[in-house]
């Protein structure tokens, strides 16, 4: 398991977007589906915006859990990427197992919830379509975070500690209310397997700017402007400070706000393409 903390100050933990954000995302996206599927999420709203979480809750007890939130890109050689093969059988016929798991299999983990998802519809089982879609929403929300793509996946490794709670947790808690989170109506995916490659791809290919717009303008922070001390839930934690996070921000240029925007409509496509291939079932 991976345990994101900010460095210095070993308090907040952060998974993945972030529980505000990963509800945010999956509740956005149900307003994405077409008539009559948007019927039956709307219905479910709740249990999709609350059990959005549950696979970083899971972290905790199923060791299992971890890989499926990230891959490592980075750790294979470039000329690699386009040779991996795109179905899970076919990657441990070539590789071992335990290695992929190693490096992440969040790619894979996405079609393989898809598939479960379009069998759950063929059966009409409310309650298994629920559950595969909240966990699928996570998986593709995470897919969209630089930061679940490359082995530097908290800044570990150029002296950036907290990076990744700073990118998908701290910047959405402070702007995500002035983003425009009409995306669209969701669109049918040919090939879900090479969609959760496309991806990865892009976002391990915003990782560069992502490290080093945040250590050029820690060039001109000093610590005591970094970071702040903020209450929550009872304690004083130490986060980044409004300024340093408003200076970072913009140097992203919308950077976070055009993953999330990405990732809300492509949950709401994978969602409508799995009820698609299952024969469009009356739910």
């Amino acid at each position: 398991m991976r345990l994101l903390l900010l460095s210095g100050f070993v308090i907040l933990l952060f998974c993945s977007w972030g529980f505000h954000a990963h509800r945010l995302i999956n509740r956005t996206a149900v307003f994405s589906l077409p008539a009559p599927l948007a019927t039956f999420y709307k219905a479910n709203l709740r249990y999709i915006e609350e059990h959005s979480v549950n696979p970083d809750k899971r972290r905790y007890v199923d060791p299992e859990e971890a890989p499926k939130h990230y891959i490592d890109i980075d750790t294979y050689h470039p000329k690699l990427i386009s040779e991996l093969p795109r179905r899970w059988q076919d990657a441990i016929a070539l590789y071992p197992e335990d290695s992929l798991k190693a490096h992440g299999i969040l790619p894979w983990q996405i079609a393989r919830s898809y598939y479960q998802l379009v069998d759950a519809f063929k059966n009409k089982n409310s309650e298994r379509i629920l559950k595969l879609s909240a966990d699928l929403g996570h998986y593709i929300a995470d897919a969209h975070s630089p930061l679940h793509t490359t082995q530097n996946y908290n800044g570990q490794l150029s002296d950036q500690e907290g990076i990744h709670g700073f990118w998908e947790t701290r910047l959405p808690e402070l702007f995500s209310h002035r983003y425009n989170f009409l995306v669209g109506k969701a669109r049918y995916i040919e090939s879900p397997v090479d969609e959760a490659w496309k991806v990865v791809a892009h976002s391990f290919s915003l990782t560069d700017s992502v490290l080093r717009l945040e250590q050029e303008l820690n060039q001109q922070f000093r610590d005591d402007r970094k970071y702040i001390f903020e209450q929550r839930n009872n304690s004083l934690v130490h986060t980044y400070s409004k300024d340093y996070s408003h200076a970072y921000h913009e140097r992203l240029n919308g950077m976070v706000e055009k993953q999330m925007r990405s990732s809300m409509h492509l949950i709401a496509s994978f969602w409508y393409s799995a009820w698609v291939d299952a024969g469009q079932p009356n739910l």
